[in-house]
């Protein structure tokens, strides 16, 4: 006599497996998608807006893949589907962490002013002249744009300020040059008071320009710096980031 077995269903059937998988697989596409928008518009495969295009589509994506996680992690739970369970938490976390940086992207273009030279000096701006070539070919001015962007600055940035150091000029340019180095800025010039150099992003490789200028005062040296971007109406915060960080960066490697 013969005794037949049957495998008992899983609670849920193939559902909690099924929305994890399709998690899984809109989760990678759509970080495909956003990790290829810089580097397709770096290496000119496409337009800037396209490639904005392609990050806002990966986002959406990604968006969709973390419903989709959420959506397993409960049907998997309720039918103690463990394994299935784990994977919608993966994919949670997972889409977190994707759109962490887009998100942020998004919150500064809502925040930030709708300006992209800034500098420590609005009156006697540092100009650029080693650089003016590059700029005047880049859809961004040369020259500083003036009180319109003052007055943006002024009320984003109100700490935005010179720094003034009571060491000797040669020690502080100096500071300023390894600081620089430590950025892996391209250097465009050094003289014994000014330096410009050009910062490229890592993803996009946007080019923004700087100019540090050292002014000898009874309080010291006067360190100004000034950071403009060659396109875009918005630089999203980036470049009085840069000088705020620069500049305490300078005034660390003094007091070491």
């Amino acid at each position: 006599m013969s005794s037949l077995s049957f495998k008992p269903r899983p609670r849920g059937g193939r559902w909690p497996v099924v929305l994890g998988w399709l998690g899984v697989l809109l989760l990678v596409i759509s970080v495909a998608l956003m990790g290829a928008a810089g580097p397709a518009y770096r290496l000119e495969w496409l337009s800037l807006g396209s490639s904005f295009t392609l990050l806002r589509q990966g986002s959406h994506l990604a968006l969709g893949a973390g419903v989709l996680g959420l959506l397993t992690f409960m049907v998997a739970g309720l039918c103690r589907r463990w394994r299935p369970a784990l994977v919608g938490m993966v994919v949670i976390l997972a889409v977190a962490a994707t759109i962490a940086l887009p998100a942020q992207m998004m919150h500064m273009a809502r925040t930030a002013p709708p300006i992209h030279d800034i500098t420590t000096d609005m009156t006697d701006p540092p100009a650029f002249e080693a650089l003016a070539d590059e700029r005047q070919a880049a859809p961004n001015a040369v020259a500083y744009p003036g009180e319109p962007f003052a007055r943006q600055q002024r009320i984003a940035y109100p700490r935005l300020a010179p720094l003034t150091l009571d060491q000797p000029l040669a020690r502080v340019m100096a500071a300023v040059e390894a600081t620089v180095d430590a950025r892996d800025w391209h250097v465009a010039e050094v003289t014994s008071h000014r330096l410009e150099a050009t910062a490229t992003t890592r993803w996009f490789g946007f080019e923004d320009d700087i100019v540090v200028r050292l002014t000898e005062t009874p309080s010291g040296v006067q360190v100004d710096m000034r950071s403009a971007s060659r396109i875009g109406r918005s630089d999203l915060g980036t470049n009085a980031a840069r000088i705020q960080t620069f500049l305490e960066d300078v005034a660390q490697r003094l007091r070491e």
